[in-house]
């Protein structure tokens, strides 16, 4: 593999670690241009040429009840409605994201509903306090990336230095992180604790790459279908695996539920972009082992394991 190749995949394997690492109020715009219900259609065409850009939320006395895109100006002008108001123009159907949430739950919302922006609200207070487009987020990989570049991450990398003044046939070391059952706000914490530990006891940021994106689904499955559970990392010399364990409902199909897109997460926890059903074929693809265990009306018992070193 040549060098070029090998920045690329390492790019392209730290552009998704990001996506899982960082907060849609990382990315997103938080000077929010607006319109008001009362605005024409001319108004807000005058707002998108002077802004450079494609569609603004609409407030009505502060509050949040619309978005006008270029597509609504353009069907204004040519039926000859500029000077109709934005509130009848708008979609007043929203859909919004909130700031705390993973960046890859945007990038989910915007396959699935192909919209060019998302405002974003901030969960405590439902207010707006920013908005999101594809390029919002492009541009804020493309700055970690700068900041945080993988040369710079193997500067200090020696593998395996955990044990290498630890004498003994067997050395493992079990790091605990407990989970609570549908606290999204909360969601993903476990994970990105365990990832900082791999990366202080010298890790490669590639594998613990791997390792972060297969805790975290494992972590949500967890948030979204139980009452809680506990993410338990035993690391030795050649290897690191993660059991997710629960007493939750349990699995009835496990081979249904390795299906790519198949998902029982209830209508409510989609529309905060969580149980997209991508969660356990994401966990398959980025380990070098996997079981599952699960017992309708138990609990479920996850195991993966990644290689640290190639294995004799």
């Amino acid at each position: 593999m040549s060098e070029d190749t090998t920045a690329q995949v390492l790019t392209a394997g730290r552009v998704q670690e990001l996506v899982y690492e960082l907060k849609i109020e990382d990315a997103m715009v938080r000077d929010v241009q607006t319109v008001n219900v009362e605005s024409t259609m001319d108004d807000v065409r005058a707002i998108l040429r002077e802004q450079k850009i494609s569609g603004t939320p609409v407030l009505c006395r502060g509050e949040l009840v619309g978005i006008v895109s270029i597509e609504d100006l353009l069907k204004a002008l040519a039926g000859g409605e500029t000077k109709t108001l934005v509130r009848e123009k708008m979609s007043p159907n929203v859909v919004t994201l909130y700031a705390d949430e993973p960046l890859v739950h945007a990038l989910n919302q915007f396959a699935r509903y192909r919209y060019g922006r998302f405002p974003i609200i901030d969960r405590k207070t439902k207010k707006l306090v920013g908005i999101l487009t594809k390029g919002d987020i492009v541009r804020c990989l493309l700055r970690r990336l700068e900041m945080n570049h993988q040369a710079r991450e193997r500067a200090h990398y020696r593998p395996g230095h955990l044990f290498e003044d630890v004498v003994s046939d067997k050395s493992t070391l079990v790091l605990r992180h407990r989970v609570e059952g549908s606290n999204f706000q909360r969601a993903g914490e476990a994970s990105s604790r365990l990832k900082k530990n791999l990366l202080s006891l010298g890790l490669s940021p590639d594998t613990v790459r791997r390792i972060a994106i297969a805790s975290y689904e494992a972590e949500m499955n967890i948030v979204i279908f139980t009452q809680g559970g506990e993410l338990v990392a035993t690391i030795e010399p050649n290897q690191v695996t993660i059991r997710a364990s629960d007493k939750g409902p349990g699995i009835p199909d496990v081979e249904l539920a390795m299906q790519p897109g198949y998902s029982t997460a209830p209508d409510w926890v989609r529309e905060l972009g969580f149980g997209a059903g991508m969660g356990l074929p994401n966990i398959k693809k980025n380990t070098n082992e996997m079981s599952l265990d699960s017992k309708v009306g138990e609990g479920t018992n996850l195991r993966f394991t990644v290689y640290t070193t190639n294995p004799t």
